[in-house]
């Protein structure tokens, strides 16, 4: 099945339920050499006369590497039936795995971030913003002490939703 373009505003998923409940996988890097996460904490909105996706990922993940040296990322959205290969992408590291042998998830390359020609759904970010979470930021301490017990705050990345790519 073929991909079709959609403005941001022609959207009718919920952002929270694709978020939250379906999970997303937050993709960057080349042809050559790229790597992919299971996401559930993440927004979109308005910001700075742009449509951005808001992304978090901590230190030790290795996709971290990828989002900074490249100047682009994907989200990418699925249907349920593709929850065991999100499962396997947010709990094994790319350093140890190829993740598209090992979920059967085939990469399309050619825009501006990889994605995955199974998604239903993706977005193509150009990254504006970045910064580390801190701990003296915390203006509820108790959500430092559940979320990070071993202080491996996210870091965050802004970035303008350049394209939106919906499943025919």
């Amino acid at each position: 099945m073929a991909f079709r373009e959609i403005t941001p505003e022609q959207l009718t998923a919920n952002p929270f339920t694709l978020i939250n409940r379906d999970w997303m996988l937050i993709t960057a890097g080349d042809e050559q050499k790229h790597n992919t996460m299971t996401a559930s904490w993440g927004g979109v909105g308005e910001l700075w006369g742009n449509y951005v996706s808001t992304v978090y990922i901590r230190p030790q993940r290795y996709t971290l590497e990828f989002v900074e040296k490249n100047d682009c990322y994907s989200l990418c959205f699925f249907d349920e039936e593709y929850r065991s290969a999100l499962n396997f992408c947010g709990t094994k590291s790319g350093r140890d795995f190829d993740k598209d042998k090992e979920t059967g998830l085939t990469p399309v390359f050619g825009d501006i971030a990889p994605y995955y020609e199974q998604a239903k759904l993706v977005f193509l970010c150009r990254k504006l913003y970045r910064q580390d979470m801190t701990a003296e930021s915390f203006l509820q301490p108790e959500n430092l002490k559940r979320w990070y017990p071993q202080m491996d705050l996210h870091r965050m990345f802004v970035g303008e939703i350049v394209k939106v790519l919906e499943r025919k």
